[in-house]
């Protein structure tokens, strides 16, 4: 199974940290999106080129959504996709017909039985009553099924949940799936701090809006937070990890600012905070979502039990994805990589794009950084592969608690994550 990733690349105004491509032009959303159904369709044959997937159901726990939803195009489905995401940019700056109109396209091409997770990422500013209620709306015919329990419930609630005929009949081009899972631009809980970022909400907007996705139906929610930022105090910081655990989330990702050159704050001249700061706030960090409850699984990434992220952990597993949209990524879950030239013009027009087909070597190396950066580490067995000179270090950081060994695989301890780059550095084969 694979993992679709659509890239939404417009955004209300640009954020003084972010370098992902985006546009503030929001005149060209309607050529974009019949843009991106036609690559979509270009692209249907990618999966193709996948081998089969290695990994067992079991490596995440989240079940299945319901239902038998295929599409009547009067053909055999090629691959089957077990998540999908909409990201950007600010996705929910689109409406949420427009949205769900890439979900239903996406149907009329794959197969979708086995989606186990549908996520849109959201500003906080966006996630209004009436969209959220637009954003669950569906046709009233069809029912679904919540996944957990196997009961018919109403598809205003989004608890697990794809829209789905019921047992034995076909779905069709006019019945989109749904979002069960929302990933909301949060930041910060200090509005001094989001003024400094150029967010577009404020710390009241980004709890009503967790709130009202809640009360939409919504119990799979992940929100994002920075830290480093410059001139964040540890207060500061402990009052906005306080907010967030506070919600009820049952996902957050904090990441480390970093300051690009292309970016508001680089142009500024800002300087990145110092190394002690950083482990200080990564430890507070790790400690109160620890208390709360959550799992640290990814240098990034915190779950409460049975929540991590799907269609994330693709990327860090080796499974295959593809991006669609400009500057998006695809990876056949062997060694060829392609992405979208990021120009939506070019785009519109015909889009262009750039690979690499992976060596040997930059498959291992690749494998040695995407799998250090989880709790679960890499297998042994994978190190065997590497050189004399590379095994002695692998023992040598075992020795000195930079990497630990358990049940034939070794890891990073999580508290010696902010080290990754350079115990992952010293572990590439350079032969």
């Amino acid at each position: 199974m694979a993992g679709l990733y659509i890239h939404i690349p417009f955004c209300g105004r640009r954020c003084a940290y972010c370098d992902f491509y985006s546009t503030t032009s929001p005149e060209r959303v309607a050529a974009f999106l019949e843009a991106a159904k036609r690559e979509m369709t270009t692209k249907r044959s990618f999966f193709e080129r996948s081998p089969l997937s290695t990994l067992p159901p079991s490596a995440f726990p989240a079940p299945p959504l319901c239902g038998d939803v295929r599409a009547s195009v009067g053909e055999p489905f090629n691959f089957q996709l077990s998540t999908i995401y909409i990201g950007g940019g600010t996705p929910s700056l689109l409406r949420p017909e427009q949205l769900r109109g890439l979900l239903d396209h996406a149907v009329t091409l794959w197969d979708c039985t086995p989606l186990r997770e549908v996520t849109l990422e959201a500003n906080p500013e966006d996630l209004t009553n009436d969209y959220l209620a637009r954003l669950c709306k569906a046709d009233s015919s069809p029912s679904v099924r919540n996944d957990r329990a196997g009961e018919p419930v109403r598809n205003n609630k989004t608890s697990g949940l794809v829209l789905c005929h019921p047992e034995g009949s076909e779905a069709t081009r006019d019945l989109p799936l749904t979002f069960n899972r929302l990933s909301i631009g949060v930041q910060s809980f200090d509005d001094g701090l989001l003024r400094l970022m150029n967010r577009r909400h404020n710390a009241a907007r980004a709890r009503e809006a967790v709130r009202a996705a809640q009360r939409a139906g919504f119990d799979n929610i992940s929100i994002d937070l920075i830290y480093g930022i410059p001139g964040m105090t540890d207060a500061q910081w402990e009052r906005s990890l306080d907010e967030a655990t506070a919600l009820g989330v049952q996902h957050i990702s904090a990441y480390h600012l970093t300051i690009e050159p292309g970016t508001a704050f680089g142009r500024q001249g800002l300087r990145e905070v110092t190394d002690q700061t950083s482990e200080r706030q990564f430890a507070r960090l790790r400690e109160k979502l620890g208390e709360a409850g959550f799992e640290h699984y990814e240098i990034s990434n915190f779950a409460q039990p049975g929540r991590r992220a799907v269609h994330n952990s693709a990327y860090w597993t080796g499974e295959p994805y593809l991006g669609v949209g400009p500057s998006a990524h695809s990876f056949d879950g062997d060694r060829r990589r392609e992405w979208v030239v990021a120009d939506l013009e070019r785009y519109i027009s015909a889009p262009a794009y750039e690979g690499e087909t992976l060596t040997d070597r930059e498959i291992a190396n690749e494998r040695v950084m995407t799998g250090l950066r989880t709790a679960e580490g890499i297998d042994l067995l994978e190190l065997r592969i590497m050189n004399y000179e590379l095994r002695i270090a692998v023992e040598r950081f075992l020795r000195d608690g930079l990497l630990v060994r358990e049940n034939g695989r070794v890891a990073i301890p999580p508290e010696r994550w902010l080290l990754a780059d350079h115990i992952i550095g010293m572990l590439f084969r350079v032969d």
